[in-house]
């Protein structure tokens, strides 16, 4: 992509931003969707990959921009600049995003690029579009534990104003542990690809191996993606890819998304990037009230969470 290219990206978010709203949530097969996406939801569903497109698939606050930026640099074996010829919603487009024009939506900006291409989506497996499975395309599911993605969604919803109120941070877990938050349930979500992985021939990844190890889920990725590169690119890229490097990497960060949708002084798109922050924001009482309620819903699933690392 040209740099001019990508500067009219930036420049249609900037251009749209007087007529973005939080968007209300509207049920999509029970599952609660921002309006945007919900009222053009069909063309969405139709979606027909290629055999040679790859989903990276998360739940909200997951780790979705780390594992884009992984892969991208996987292609292009490592190469800092090749991978910063645009942001990354432009390089991994968002399957399903609707925006106000002139932004493209994600189906706009995959129809201007030719296959392989690198496909996100918040979707749980049942909403994504048959194709990816009709067409045995490869997925990653990055899955994070659950007390630190309710602190990461918390605060990203604070700061990107196209979602609902959050409002108070007591009441933001009870919507969590409901699924009354953009992409439902956590649980559901969680739970359906891990259910899919080895049927669909799903990489399923966890944030905190990723944080623990990040070269040997690095080398995961590069051999789930039937590539080779060096040791000295595996290296390359684990450096590219620390938090701190990423949070300063412009092509990366978010930062081409004007404070009118996404207000980084309310809270920066990447903030911490730790595995135990939850401890930082729950009090026992909502922590023990918590754990019970995710005993329940999750006592059928044998799915190897870690809270701490």
């Amino acid at each position: 992509m040209s740099e001019k290219e990508e500067i009219s990206y930036s420049e249609a978010i900037q251009k749209a931003s007087a007529s973005i709203t939080r968007f209300p949530l509207i049920p999509i097969r029970g599952v609660p969707l921002m309006s945007c996406i919900a009222q053009n939801w069909d063309p969405i569903w139709a979606f027909r990959p290629d055999p040679s497109d790859l989903l990276i698939a998360t739940y909200p606050k997951a780790g979705t921009t780390w594992t884009q930026e992984i892969v991208d640099l996987l292609i292009h074996n490592g190469d800092a600049e090749a991978c910063k010829r645009a942001p990354t919603p432009v390089r991994s487009p968002f399957l399903e995003i609707h925006s106000p024009p002139p932004i493209p939506s994600g189906l706009d900006l995959l129809k201007t690029m030719d296959p392989p291409r690198v496909i996100k989506t918040h979707l749980p497996f049942q909403l994504v579009p048959p194709g990816f499975w009709e067409n045995k395309c490869k997925a990653i599911y990055v899955a994070r534990n659950a007390k630190d993605n309710l602190v990461s969604y918390y605060h990203f919803d604070c700061m990107n104003k196209t979602q609902p109120e959050p409002g108070p941070w007591d009441g933001y877990i009870h919507k969590f542990m409901r699924g009354e938050l953009s992409w439902g349930s956590w649980y559901d979500h969680v739970k359906g690809y891990w259910v899919e992985r080895e049927k669909r021939n799903i990489l399923y990844l966890f944030y905190e191996d990723m944080k623990e190890n990040p070269r040997r889920e690095v080398e995961r990725i590069m051999r789930y993606l039937d590539m080779s590169v060096s040791d000295e690119v595996i290296s390359k890229i684990v450096e590219l890819t620390s938090f701190k490097n990423m949070k300063e990497n412009p092509m990366a960060n978010y930062s081409c998304v004007p404070a009118p949708v996404f207000d980084h002084s309310v809270s920066p798109f990447m903030r911490k990037g730790e595995v135990g922050d939850w401890k930082n924001h729950f009090t026992p009482e909502q922590s023990k009230m918590f754990d019970e309620d995710y005993e329940k819903q999750m006592k059928d699933a044998n799915i190897p969470f870690r809270t701490l690392i």
